[in-house]
């Protein structure tokens, strides 16, 4: 691996910590919000799309100088959404193990299914437009850069 490409991976792994560890706890929050009896409007907010969405406008606010910003940003999503998705699949095996009855336990008849389509399936819906979302801050970004240094003239 080339030194520039490790340079590129250090950065996307550095970015994706702290929402990493947000994740590991949202899930668990909103999860204990719904048992107690919050309904599902009011706890829509606490999701792992609406996290997602913050942290791509977060990249492309960080990145948008640097000169790889969209593969930071595409490899920040890639470690990020898939790890922030176990805690769905471990909530629909406690959820269905114990019959608790929420959201997290529809759908899905083994651990496996639950575990290709939260990790996997859910990983893409947030992927996909994070990174559609990433992109267009750095075009943002770069835009008014431009605007700024074209008024300094």
């Amino acid at each position: 691996m080339e030194n520039n490409e490790k340079t590129t991976l250090r950065q996307a792994i550095h970015f994706a910590k702290v929402p990493v560890i947000i994740s590991l706890f949202l899930s668990p929050i909103r999860y204990t919000l719904e048992l107690i009896g919050l309904p599902e409007n009011a706890i829509f907010i606490i999701g792992l799309l609406w996290l997602t969405l913050g942290f791509a406008i977060y990249l492309g606010i960080k990145t948008f100088n640097e000169k790889k910003p969209y593969q930071i940003i595409l490899l920040s999503l890639i470690i990020f959404s898939p790890i922030s998705r176990i805690p769905v699949a471990i909530l629909w095996w406690i959820d269905t193990k114990w019959e608790i009855g929420t959201h997290y336990g529809l759908y899905y008849d083994s651990f496996g299914d639950a575990l290709l389509n939260h990790v996997i399936y859910g990983s893409l819906v947030q992927l996909i437009p994070a990174f559609l979302l990433g992109t267009i801050t750095i075009a943002i970004m770069r835009y008014r850069k431009t605007i700024t240094q074209n008024k300094s003239l």
